[in-house]
């Protein structure tokens, strides 16, 4: 097959080079030309995603994988055309279709029959029905469902593991009609690799879900669920801790019995997902006050954890406080509605003189976060750990001289390392932190 893959981001890049994997022509869009030339190089234009610069190599120089900034270079002629074009959402709920609104024109607009069109972007339920198709049908001149055809298949994978995921999940499907359905499941066994999967109800592979609208839900449902579980969590865990009780043993001993699937409570939710596509269920459904709550409880999480600091560590006004961890989550260089931000905003407002650590950051990197870059072996007064990397496990106070107090945000430390620094974790009793 030819397949075009509009959007060569974190998920896009990876999506192309498994299509190319499987012995198939790629053609990659991208309007970043620094990422086409990249890709047309052979180099990878984000680290971090496992086996992709070695897959990335092999379809480059077999030839199966090229890039281009131009849709007349990508789309006539497709059998399938893949876009994982960004969609942003903002605090009140409202999405902003502007880069996937230009990219569906730009499609349209070199759109050839036969071609299925899936979209893989997470939407609102009902977009790819009343948005999408209109739009591809009236900037193209041709009918869907019978020129070309159109489904919705949401990416269901992680940063850092994408070919992992790739294998691990079914993948859903949604069309217009069946037809519809039919190529795209077509299209996906012959693009994907399943693993075996006996924990579920049926094999795993390509599931159809028999309309767009249920897999466009299907995505929010996951996710939304995710953040709410979480949410409730943060309760928990803000409850226990301020009554002598400590929440992970409690964790442990619900999610004992198969019925219960409680998650780890944490200074912040962050990432492309899970924080965001609450907002686009709300703006289907905004009478959702279980989803509303549980997005303002991990949102105000960062600004609990700060609280929990200046209790035990009294006023922060002129305190130099280290923020550890600029990354969403641990060992992903990648600060997508990453906590730091809130933590940052929430001690620059108590007064703290506030730094910024990452492994995974340079100084420069760091600057242009807008953060001031901390060194590990400088004086520091308090610490927050924000991301749970793997090097912070094994933190001490010799890594932060003069440091009085810790908030460990993600309950990572060893509390017997800590001897003598007051010691606040989210979830755990308050007074037995205190070494």
């Amino acid at each position: 097959m030819k397949i075009a893959v509009v959007a060569l981001g974190k998920i896009g890049l990876p999506l192309a080079v498994q299509f190319a994997s499987k012995g198939h022509e790629v053609v990659g869009v991208d309007v970043n030309a620094a990422v086409v030339d990249l890709v047309n190089a052979g180099t990878e234009p984000f680290p971090g995603e496992a086996h992709l610069q070695e897959k990335l190599s092999t379809a480059v120089s077999d030839g199966r994988l090229r890039a281009t900034t131009e849709y007349g270079d990508a789309i006539p002629g497709a059998d399938a055309v893949v876009l994982v074009v960004p969609l942003f959402v903002d605090d009140d709920a409202r999405p902003d279709f502007g880069w996937m609104d230009g990219a569906t024109a730009e499609l349209a607009k070199h759109l050839t029959p036969g071609t299925l069109v899936s979209y893989e972007t997470t939407l609102p339920v009902g977009t790819t029905r009343t948005r999408w198709k209109p739009m591809l049908e009236e900037r193209s001149g041709l009918t869907e469902g019978e020129d070309f055809h159109l489904v919705f298949s949401p990416e269901r994978v992680l940063t850092g593991r994408v070919f992992e995921d790739l294998r691990r999940y079914p993948k859903l499907i949604g069309g217009l009609s069946a037809a519809g359905a039919e190529r795209a499941r077509e299209f996906y066994e012959a693009v994907l690799d399943f693993d075996e999967r006996p924990d579920l109800q049926r094999p795993n592979g390509v599931w159809d879900l028999g309309s767009a609208e249920a897999s466009e839900m299907a995505k929010l449902a996951e996710t939304t669920y995710r953040d709410v579980n979480i949410g409730l969590a943060n309760e928990f865990a803000r409850y226990a801790g301020a009554n002598g009780i400590d929440i992970y043993q409690v964790i442990e001993a619900s999610n004992s019995q198969p019925f219960s699937h409680i998650h780890r409570p944490g200074i912040a939710v962050g990432g492309h997902c899970i924080p965001v596509y609450p907002r686009l269920y709300l703006w289907n459904d905004p009478a959702a006050d279980i989803v509303r709550t549980a997005r303002a409880v991990n949102a105000g999480m960062p600004s609990y954890a700060v609280q929990l600091l200046a209790e035990s560590h009294g006023d922060l006004a002129g305190q130099r406080v280290v923020v550890l961890g600029a990354a969403y989550r641990g060992g992903v260089k990648e600060t997508a509605f990453s906590g730091v931000f809130a933590t940052v905003q929430a001690l620059t407002e108590a007064g703290a003189d506030v730094a910024v650590h990452d492994p995974m950051y340079e100084d420069a990197e760091l600057a242009t976060l807008g953060f001031a870059p901390y060194h590990l072996g400088t004086e520091v007064d308090a610490a927050v750990i924000q991301s749970d990397h793997a090097e912070y496990r094994t933190l001490s106070p010799a890594d932060l001289p003069g440091v009085r107090t810790l908030v460990d945000g993600r309950n990572i430390t060893d509390a017997r390392t800590w001897d003598g620094v007051t010691r606040r974790v989210i979830g755990l009793p308050h007074a037995s932190t205190e070494a």
